[in-house]
């Protein structure tokens, strides 16, 4: 009998395997992989102080995995045990995101509208800025192999935006830079702005290059009536099995005549929050990473309660939690982050808002959503 469970075993390992294997070919075929930094690129990028050895780094020392192996935990992950509701029973409640309304506004009005998981579409300045606009419904060139979004539509299609003024990638992550999306975005957007080396995906997509523009940290563009500086954040990249830490990654600060806002991107705690806020704050909102963390990566995600420390640090005076609501990427309740960020925030007497998908939030026009429709 131990035989033939060997026999088993060692068959049934072969298999999966020869499935992972020849998922890693076709993703390293698939258009989805993006593009690569030339040779002048690398070097040039030596110039920002934190790219060495052919990799961005942190400001801080950084380790991807605090707690066993990358392989370990997409093990525990697929074939361990898994925590209760890790998604949701049902799809979520969304509101539906009118087109039209978009394109009526005034120049002084601030209206975030979240579409799950990071996606944001920021009106600021007359302008629409898109944040992070993973706008499908299935995730990277294998979608068996990755999650699925909760809901099977979203608010809005990329197809029905109207204009955007500009993209705001944080780093090239899948579910956070999306081919299908920047594909349909891409003739209907006026700039990019990306981090160092992300570039190079958009232009292997059909990106113009005169749309791309790369940005260091510290690094800051001017739109009409809006300046958009690229901030540092703690985190990692890489869309394939070769090209880690190839790109950079950042946080943004919006700045306008009247309101400023903070966008974290993804990453884990550190001091970098403290000196975006002495030097851009203090934030009338921000949009702030909180979910898809394990202590087996506590270094690269934050945990809700560091998310609320952070938002302080920050100098803001609204949180709205991101990074959730969408996909399952960690081993924890789906509405787990929501939950404890809500109990912090309390405790610190830190105002959060909580919209539902595609709900407005619109700052200095009444009292902010805060239903806590994720119960």
């Amino acid at each position: 009998m131990s035989k033939f469970l060997r026999v088993a075993g060692r068959l049934a390992a072969s298999v999966v395997a020869s499935v992972l294997i020849g998922g890693v070919a076709f993703a390293n075929l698939s258009p989805e992989l993006g593009g690569k930094p030339t040779k002048a690129q690398r070097a040039a990028y030596a110039k920002s102080g934190h790219y060495h050895d052919g990799e961005f780094q942190n400001l801080v020392p950084t380790t991807l995995m605090t707690g066993g192996s990358t392989f370990s935990a997409l093990w525990k992950y697929v074939f361990g045990k898994s925590a209760e509701h890790r998604e949701p029973a049902a799809p979520l409640p969304m509101q539906r995101l009118d087109s039209l309304s978009i394109t009526r506004k005034t120049p002084d009005m601030v209206r975030v509208t979240w579409f799950g998981h990071s996606a944001s579409l920021v009106e600021i300045a007359g302008q629409n800025i898109l944040l992070d606009p993973m706008l499908s419904v299935e995730m990277g060139p294998i979608s068996w192999l990755t999650p699925n979004r909760y809901n099977p539509q979203l608010p809005i299609t990329a197809e029905q935006l109207p204009p955007i003024a500009a993209v705001l990638i944080s780093h090239d992550h899948y579910d956070h830079l999306d081919y299908q999306t920047i594909r349909r975005l891409k003739n209907k957007t006026a700039h990019f702005f990306v981090p160092l080396g992300v570039g190079a995906h958009l232009r292997a997509w059909g990106v113009e290059p005169a749309r791309i523009q790369e940005l260091d940290w510290g690094d800051s563009v001017r739109l009409p009536g809006l300046t958009i500086v690229s901030t540092p954040a703690r985190h990692f990249s890489g869309r394939g099995l070769t090209n880690r830490n190839s790109t950079s990654w950042s946080s943004w600060v919006l700045k306008s005549a009247t309101k400023r806002l903070f966008y974290s991107g993804d990453g884990g705690y550190g001091p970098h929050f403290q000196a975006i806020g002495r030097q851009h704050g203090p934030f009338d909102l921000a949009l702030m990473e909180c979910g898809q963390y394990d202590a087996q990566w506590a270094q690269i995600h934050m945990q809700p309660e560091q998310t609320v420390q952070a938002t302080l640090d920050l100098g803001a005076r609204v949180l709205l939690p991101v990074h959730w609501a969408a996909f399952t990427e960690a081993n924890h309740p789906w509405n787990d982050p929501v939950q404890r960020a809500a109990a912090e925030a309390a405790r610190h007497q830190l105002p959060m808002t909580t919209p539902q998908l595609g709900q407005p939030v619109t700052l200095d026009a009444g009292p902010l959503p805060q239903t806590t429709w994720w119960r």
